[in-house]
């Protein structure tokens, strides 16, 4: 049973709703000295987890800290502590003609629970927005990172012993969180399709859905093909476990003979090339690619998110049959094109239904960071409430003040 957990944890709501800006921001900092400071234990938590993982694993890079990332880690949570605070701040006001003086103010939502897998620093992450906004967090990682998790929530705890709250890595936890109403505001997956689809449909907490992406870049007739190369490797390579990372690229058949130049940074990294019959085909005959990287795609080759070093290949007749695949096989998250040709680019960024849509950059860019926002605790790849990097500002909600003399409503 997690309901005392849960109990804690909206008891704790309570109390940081009259928590100063000022006092908060000093737990804030404190919790990250006590991060440096618990570095060595830290890894060892870590290491015990990694022991536990085939190394060969997509999870494996999203699990794995080290120095500079634990440094990293704490150095963002004092970026937050730098951040405006998202709460009190006046939406809208209005004076009726009655007198009724009416204001929208953001308010934390209040008890923020979160289901992630293989990341330790969206513990962090989590704890540090979601008190920078007010808001109690229930964590729920997997159990691949159990060790790692429970160290860190016992040095936050060791600053700040109640707002945030770490269930057991159980089937039967998530359940009961999924179904906690009265306890629960609001509940974020992270992770990929599966997880998140399961939250969505199981849950009776209203759900906000991040993570899983399926992130394609087009390279249009028109596009620099150094520039093109460029984006495209780094939008691959960078980081392959993170949702942000590219899974699909699409080229314009007129520029089928670029793509040896196109795909020759990615050899560096030794990614899989899943080509369509056209592209594998080209590659293959004119030596574009090694062949030992090589793969002819199939059925499933599309809509899939790799979080590794493959990608899928497709040749489009067009920029039309190029949206086309998007609308099939994107999920929503982020999308790109490669191309000197502003018509086609400004037409592509507004057809394109996702959170980011890109021109000349990759989308490796979306991230909260990276946008200005401070951590996130996600991307979100709904339409409701939030859309894209999810930060601060996604973590609170509204109400309504209303002040008034004596006013009433007539019959």
């Amino acid at each position: 049973m997690i309901t005392p957990l849960l109990q804690s944890a909206r008891e704790a709501s309570f109390a940081l709703a009259q928590m100063s800006e000022d006092a908060i921001n000093d737990i804030l900092r404190k919790v990250a000295d006590a991060i440096v400071a618990h570095t060595d234990q830290l890894l060892a938590a870590n290491q015990h987890d990694l022991d536990r993982m085939d190394p060969q694993s997509p999870l494996y890079d999203r699990l794995r800290l080290t120095p500079e990332r634990v440094a990293a880690i704490a150095d963002d949570m004092r970026h937050v502590a730098t951040l405006p605070s998202p709460l009190g701040r006046q939406l809208s006001h209005t004076v009726l003609p009655n007198g009724l003086d009416l204001e929208r103010v953001s308010v934390p939502f209040g008890v923020v629970g979160v289901v992630y897998e293989a990341r330790p620093n969206v513990t962090f992450d989590v704890f540090a927005l979601c008190l920078k906004s007010g808001n109690a967090c229930v964590l729920k990682g997997g159990k691949d990172a159990d060790e790692t998790n429970r160290t860190a929530v016992s040095i936050i705890q060791q600053t700040l012993p109640h707002p945030v709250v770490l269930l057991p890595s159980t089937h039967e936890a998530t359940a009961e969180l999924l179904h906690a109403r009265g306890l629960v505001d609001l509940i974020i997956p992270r992770g990929g399709r599966r997880l998140i689809d399961f939250v969505r449909d199981e849950a009776t907490v209203p759900v906000i859905e991040t993570g899983a992406g399926v992130c394609h870049a087009y390279f249009d007739c028109d596009g620099d093909l150094e520039k093109g190369a460029r984006i495209v490797n780094n939008a691959k390579t960078r980081r392959v476990s993170v949702c942000n990372a590219l899974d699909c690229l699409l080229v314009h058949h007129q520029r089928i003979a670029d793509l040896p130049a196109l795909l020759r940074p990615l050899q560096q990294s030794q990614v899989i090339v899943h080509a369509d019959p056209l592209a594998f085909t080209y590659l293959t005959e004119h030596e574009g690619y090694p062949a030992r990287l090589l793969r002819m795609a199939t059925a499933d080759t599309y809509g899939t998110e790799f979080m590794d070093y493959a990608m899928a290949l497709h040749i489009v007749a067009d920029t039309d049959d190029a949206l086309c695949h998007i609308r099939q096989y994107g999920s929503g998250h982020s999308e790109c094109i490669i191309t000197e040709n502003p018509a086609t680019a400004d037409r592509f960024l507004r057809s394109v239904d996702a959170a980011c849509v890109y021109h000349n950059a990759p989308t490796s860019f979306t991230d909260g960071a990276q946008f200005g926002l401070g951590a996130e605790i996600g991307i979100s790849t709904q339409k409701l409430h939030a859309r894209g990097p999810m930060a601060l500002e996604a973590l609170t909600t509204y109400k309504w003040i209303v002040r008034g003399n004596g006013q009433v409503r007539p019959k």
